[in-house]
């Protein structure tokens, strides 16, 4: 199930962006009724506007084409709004249409020129992903700025400080560049700010104390940086916080006690840290919480009980943790968590046995309980329909596969490997929408026929690996989207089927250690997505065809172990894998290997 955070992230942007260009709007008609002429732009925005162009190098967005004559103000100008009673520029919002052009982008670095838009209200230049160099000092004169997003460029170097004197801001991201260094304490003078968002980059040290004072602050995030340090107590002062991710940083020491104290929040992410303790009590006092995740941390002793009194709570992640013990009694009587949708227990150091009954009970999209000493068949859920992805893998599971997927028609992910399964892999019956199944490292055997020729047009990943698996490669029609097929360690014999070269979607191919014979298909250099090839540890005779240079994104290959012979193909980027790669067969030859007889190496 997709996370709505990045959805959250945005509506709040937009409300934002919103509430701005609205008020300037209404102003614009009161302002139309009272003045038949506006005033042509003031030169000095324009000036500045120019500035900044010239400072971009290339844009494919095409929108700073617009940018020309005298009037900025004039409505044809990408980007800009001015106020039509004083001409001034006080808006300007550069945004990549990614919906049109996933490749559009600027190229370039900020001019210190934007610093002279003195009555700029909203600065919007994201997604161009590449206008580098700093964040310029001179925006710090843009005391009358409300919005300033800069997020998914490639900015680097550190925040300026100055940033801090921009007190009428009410949302500030520089999420997703390079930026280093610290948060600048004079961040602390945002007292109006509701968004703070400077995740994904490259951001270190604790958090400073002086963001105790945003105490407007409903939406903080931090995550995908280098951050250190505990998570402070102060946290638990922004009551009107709704949004809170820390994840993905070095954090460590415990969950403050305090963030119990935040009545409004909706979504907690602590994830991958180095916090460690309990999970505080007092976390069932978060009544509006709907998701929560403290995965992949040092949290140990049993989950509260408080937390399956959260009657909001629709996802909840605390997986790779160190978590024990049975589940509390609040977890096995009547309905714990009535609006649960996704969990993950994975890897803690539960022993369950058995799937809870009150997680195969009730109606649920995700469910994830991999490395929980589960055993025996696999569970059968009250609500297959509901399930759109299930992790069971690292268990230890005998049986129950060949009905497994019955009736779930919504399943699109399936990772069931590394257990005990035995069942002939040819009685299986897969849903349509599936598009990931990992079987890999249990014990089925049978025919790949029913399952490779049951795909749907849905199923981009099969990982059958290390398996018993027999019988021949069958043939593969058109028309399937397979990216990654993984077939290797079984035993698999007879040769690759010409029409492989179907799979043209096609990114990883593994079928190495097997029984397979024959020679390589030409077919198969028409797989010119392919990135991954091994076909090691075979029987595979003749030559490694030329038509594979065609495959020009290989980065990695293997045909090791076969019984080939001839030249190797003299082109990138087969002449400059290791020699490895080609080692162990019958009389392979030129680079990286020695040159063939009769042939000179060029100089």
């Amino acid at each position: 199930m997709q996370n709505p955070r990045w959805v959250f992230k945005h509506l709040l942007i937009l409300s934002l962006f919103y509430a701005f260009s609205g008020g300037a709007a209404a102003a614009a008609d009161d302002d139309d009724q009272t003045h038949q002429t506006n005033p042509i732009c003031y030169e000095g925005d324009r000036a500045a506007l120019l500035g900044f162009k010239n400072r971009i190098l290339e844009d494919t967005t095409e929108s700073l084409s617009s940018w020309t004559g005298k009037d900025c103000c004039n409505g044809g100008w990408e980007g800009v709004e001015c106020n039509p009673s004083t001409g001034r520029v006080i808006g300007l919002t550069l945004q990549r249409p990614g919906d049109r052009d996933g490749g559009a982008h600027m190229k370039g670095t900020l001019s210190s020129s934007l610093g002279d838009l003195h009555f700029l209200e909203v600065m919007v230049i994201s997604g161009m992903k590449h206008i580098t160099g700093s964040i310029p000092q001179t925006l710090s004169n843009l005391t009358l700025l409300k919005q300033l997003v800069l997020e998914d460029n490639s900015l680097g170097g550190t925040i300026p400080p100055g940033l801090g004197h921009l007190t009428s801001l009410n949302a500030i991201s520089l999420a997703g560049n390079r930026l280093k260094g610290q948060i600048p304490e004079s961040f602390g003078n945002f007292g109006l700010v509701l968004q703070l968002n400077l995740a994904r980059n490259f951001l270190t040290g604790p958090i400073p104390p002086t963001l105790k004072n945003l105490h407007s602050l409903q939406y903080l995030d931090l995550s995908s940086n280098l951050f250190s340090g505990i998570v402070p107590d102060f946290v638990g002062q922004f009551h009107n916080l709704t949004f809170l991710d820390l994840s993905h940083n070095q954090f460590s020491g415990q969950i403050p006690i305090s963030i119990s104290d935040l009545p409004n929040l909706l979504d907690i992410s602590l994830s991958s840290n180095k916090l460690t303790g309990r999970i505080p009590d007092q976390i069932g006092t978060l009544k509006s919480l709907t998701t929560l995740s403290f995965s992949n941390n040092l949290l140990t002793g049993q989950i509260p009980e408080s937390i399956s009194r959260l009657q909001n709570l629709w996802q909840l992640n605390l997986s790779r943790n160190g978590f024990s013990g049975p589940l509390p009694a609040g977890f096995t009587k009547g309905l714990p968590l009535p609006s649960l949708l996704s969990i993950d227990l994975s890897y803690n150091d539960f022993d369950f046995g058995a799937v809870p009954n009150w997680i195969r009970g009730r109606v649920l999209a995700d469910v994830n309980l991999a490395g929980c000493k589960l055993r025996g068949a696999l569970p059968v859920f009250s609500r297959p329909d509901s399930l759109t992805s299930i992790d069971l893998s690292d268990n230890y599971f005998t049986d129950g596969i060949s009905d497994f997927f019955r009736n779930m028609s919504n399943l699109q992910k399936a990772n069931l490997s590394h257990n005990q399964l035995k069942s002939d892999i040819s009685e299986l019956s897969l849903p349509e929408g599936l598009s990931l199944l990992d079987l890999h490292s249990n014990q089925l055997y049978g025919s790949l026929y029913r399952v490779l020729n049951s795909t749907t047009s849905f199923l981009e990943t099969i990982d059958l690996s290390w398996n018993r698996i027999s019988g021949r490669i069958p043939e593969f029609s058109e028309g399937l989207s397979l990216k990654s097929l993984n077939i290797a360690a079984n035993r698999i014999a007879g040769h690759i089927p010409d029409s492989i070269s179907n799979l043209i979607e096609l990114e990883k191919l593994d079928i190495s250690r097997n029984q397979i014979t024959g020679t390589i298909p030409t077919s198969l250099g028409l797989l010119l997505k392919v990135q991954w090839l091994d076909i090691s540890i075979n029987g595979i005779t003749g030559k490694i065809p030329k038509t594979l240079l065609g495959i020009e994104g290989l980065r990695h290959a293997s045909f090791r172990a076969n019984r080939l012979c001839g030249e190797i193909p003299q082109g990138r980027p087969f002449n400059i894998f290791p020699a490895v790669a080609y080692a162990h067969n019958l009389c392979l030859c030129g680079k990286p290997l020695p040159a063939c007889r009769g042939k000179k190496t060029k100089q």
